[in-house]
C-alpha cells in the first residue's frame, strides 16, 4: 500500500486517538481503531510478525522485512499510542479525579455511536448473529459489575502478566484494556509508573503487551477471516454490554484507602441523573455526550468519502 506523509500523520493522529481512549478504564482503544478504519489491517500487519518475517529479514533483508511487516503503518501507529499516554495521563488521571460525570458524558457518547458504526459492518443478519450479540452483550455487563482487587501488587512478573491480558481487551472494540487493569489490581501501579517516568515498569508492562499483542491478534485476524459477521455481531455486543461501565452517574458502595492513605471508590453501580446525590452537571453532561456521538458520525462520513 503506497503513502504518502500525510497518510502516516494522519495514522499517528488515529494512534493518539487510540492512546487516550486505552487511558481511561472502560473506553477501548479497539474501539477507536475500528471506526477509523484501519481496524484489520492492524491486526493483519501485527500477525505479520511471525517466522517467516525472519526468513525474509535473513534472506532479503531489512527493506524487504520492513515492507512485509507494514512497518511504517505500525511504526506510525505505536507512536501516536505511545504520544498520546505519556503526553494525556496525567491530564486523563486529573479528569477523572475532578470532573468524571463530563469524562463519562464525552466517552458515553462517542461508544454509543461505536454501536451503531460496528453494527452496519455486519453484511447479513440471522438468528445465529442476534443471539451472539445478546451473549456478547451480557458478558461484557457481567465483566463491568466485577469488583476490582483490593490490592495493588506492582511486582515486575505480575506487570508483565497484566500487560499481555490487558492488551488482548485493548484491541478488542468494547473491552476495556484498562479497565481489565482496574480489576486486576495493575492500573494504579502503571498509571503512577507512566507518571512517574518508571521506565524499568513501562518496559515490563509493554513487553508482556508485545507477547499478548502478537499471540491474539492471529485468533482475531482468524476470525475475522472465517467469521467476520458473527465477529461482528459479538463485538458489537461488547460495546452494549461496556455501556454500563462508562454510564456518568454512578453511586459509589464500598470505599477503600489506597496506598496514599486517600479514601476512594472501590464498588460503585449507575443510577439517573435525577436520583444522583451532587451535583449531576446534567445539560453539560449531555452537551458533551452528543459531541461524542457526532463525532464518531464525522469520523464515519470522512471514511466513507476517503
Amino acid at each position: 500500500m503506497s503513502r504518502k506523509v500525510k497518510d502516516y500523520i494522519v495514522i499517528v493522529l488515529k494512534g493518539m486517538a487510540m492512546g487516550a481512549a486505552d487511558v481511561v478504564p472502560g473506553v477501548s482503544g479497539g474501539t477507536i481503531a475500528f471506526i477509523s478504519g484501519i481496524y484489520e489491517e492492524l491486526l493483519g500487519s501485527i500477525s505479520n510478525v511471525n517466522l517467516d518475517l525472519f526468513k525474509t529479514l535473513k534472506n532479503e533483508g531489512f527493506k524487504a522485512a520492513w515492507k512485509q511487516l507494514n512497518g511504517s503503518f505500525l511504526l506510525s501507529l505505536f507512536a501516536g499510542i505511545f504520544i498520546s499516554i505519556i503526553s494525556l495521563a496525567k491530564a486523563i488521571k486529573y479528569l477523572l479525579e475532578n470532573e468524571p460525570i463530563l469524562l463519562w458524558s464525552f466517552f458515553f457518547g462517542l461508544v454509543l455511536a461505536s454501536v451503531i458504526y460496528i453494527a452496519k459492518q455486519i453484511s447479513k443478519w440471522n438468528s445465529i448473529s442476534v443471539l451472539i450479540l445478546i451473549l456478547g452483550a451480557f458478558l461484557a455487563y457481567y465483566i463491568t459489575t466485577l469488583n476490582p482487587l483490593v490490592s495493588e501488587n506492582s511486582s515486575l512478573l505480575f506487570m508483565f502478566l497484566a500487560g499481555a491480558i490487558a492488551i488482548c481487551a485493548m484491541i478488542l472494540p468494547g473491552i476495556s484494556g484498562a479497565f481489565i487493569m482496574v480489576l486486576l489490581g495493575a492500573y494504579k501501579p502503571i498509571l503512577s509508573a507512566v507518571s512517574d517516568r518508571d521506565y524499568k515498569t513501562i518496559a515490563v508492562v509493554f513487553l508482556g503487551a508485545i507477547v499478548g499483542l502478537l499471540s491474539f491478534s492471529k485468533v482475531l485476524k482468524w476470525l475475522f477471516a472465517n467469521y467476520k459477521n458473527y465477529t461482528l455481531a459479538v463485538l458489537t455486543g461488547f460495546i452494549i454490554g461496556s455501556l454500563n461501565k462508562i454510564w456518568p452517574w454512578k453511586e459509589t458502595l464500598t470505599w477503600r484507602t489506597n496506598s496514599h492513605g486517600i479514601k476512594v471508590a472501590f464498588n460503585q453501580q449507575s443510577v439517573s441523573p435525577f436520583s444522583f446525590e451532587g451535583d449531576s452537571q446534567l445539560m453539560m453532561a449531555i452537551v458533551l455526550t452528543v459531541v461524542g456521538f457526532f463525532l464518531i458520525l464525522m469520523m464515519e462520513k470522512l471514511a466513507v468519502k476517503k
